[in-house]
């Protein structure tokens, strides 16, 4: 497993990262606003974390809806059992909706200053590694927001900042306001980014390797669809992720086409299909790491394995040639 720098700090991650936002099926109690059928209970999960260490994975990425905050509790758990802190990185984010109250979302000052606490307390750790915004929120002015996150910094209960989707005017916005007020700044950026939503190469990563920002995409086989037959029987995931349904949803025709070029450098090369559409991922400019989720061995498996596929200029021309434009989707 190879290690790079994160952006420009010095913090080093996996090149890739895994994503937790399938682990924690099990709610320790209250409104599940962020729980997901498809999502493994603690039993389930302890081997792909485990796995994830073994092949030098030391990036991991939650957040404190997933689940309701059941997935900073496994992850938590698991990291305090397995392993010392300092030897992994701990991603995890704020903003979705937590309590069914006028306060219990969003990223104002009170609503992070409790949010972190309650991440805290469920990782069961002293300080966050990267605290991320999972979204823009346009109700809360963004000096807010950025103040109250600098005041993370400097208590030593968050070392990096990072944030989500959202437009590249915004991330300029909050990344000027930073530099201008003396605050600490977002050193990542969490895009939707994959094979078949490319939107994200006109503006936002362009801005990231203007500013030193790490690109560390979600859903980067598209949740799953990269990874088998684009007309496969629907897995538990697809039926049920209400998100993810809203992804992909105009653009079928054309998805299918850069789809099937993909099963066809996959089959050339003898390889399955993900390795080939994170070996793309990884060949991008300024992309750090994908956040990869793994709920069966392979998945992890052939994320290790892209590591090591460099595609030929015309391998590349194949899968990208068929894009067409995208409707903007991930914002929300």
């Amino acid at each position: 497993m190879d290690h790079v720098n994160l952006g420009r700090t010095g913090l080093k991650v996996s090149r890739i990262c895994l994503g937790c936002m399938s682990y924690g099926a099990a709610i320790t109690g209250g409104a599940l606003p962020g729980r997901h059928p498809w999502a493994l209970d603690e039993a389930a999960t302890q081997p792909f974390l485990r796995q994830a260490l073994d092949l030098g994975i030391n990036f991991f990425d939650t957040a404190n809806v997933y689940s309701s905050g059941a997935s900073e509790e496994v992850l938590g758990r698991f990291i305090a059992g397995a392993v010392r802190r300092e030897s992994v990185v701990i991603a995890t984010k704020a903003w979705g909706v937590m309590r069914a109250e006028p306060n219990g979302q969003g990223l104002s000052r009170k609503a992070i200053l409790f949010e972190v606490e309650e991440s805290l307390r469920r990782l069961r750790t002293d300080f966050i590694d990267l605290y991320q915004i999972h979204r823009w929120d346009p109700e809360t002015p963004i000096d807010e927001t950025l103040e109250a996150l600098h005041d993370l910094v400097k208590s030593g209960k968050v070392r990096y900042l990072g944030a989500s989707s959202m437009h590249a005017w915004q991330f300029a916005k909050a990344l000027h306001l930073s530099d201008r007020r003396g605050w600490a700044r977002f050193v990542s950026m969490q895009p939707h980014y994959n094979l078949i939503y490319r939107e994200e190469e006109r503006e936002m990563i362009p801005l990231c390797l203007d500013e030193g920002v790490g690109v560390i995409p979600w859903s980067p086989l598209a949740r799953g669809r990269l990874a088998r037959p684009w007309q496969a029987p629907p897995t538990r995931r697809t039926e049920t992720d209400a998100f993810g349904k809203t992804l992909y949803v105009r653009t079928e025709a054309a998805d299918g086409e850069v789809a099937a070029r993909l099963a066809r450098v996959a089959e050339a090369r003898g390889v399955p299909r993900a390795q080939v559409a994170l070996a793309w991922l990884l060949g991008k400019p300024g992309v750090t790491a994908p956040i990869v989720g793994a709920t069966s061995p392979h998945h992890l498996q052939d994320a290790a394995a892209a590591l090591s596929i460099r595609l030929s200029p015309e391998e590349v021309a194949l899968l990208e040639e068929a894009y067409v434009p995208h409707p903007v989707a991930g914002f929300g």
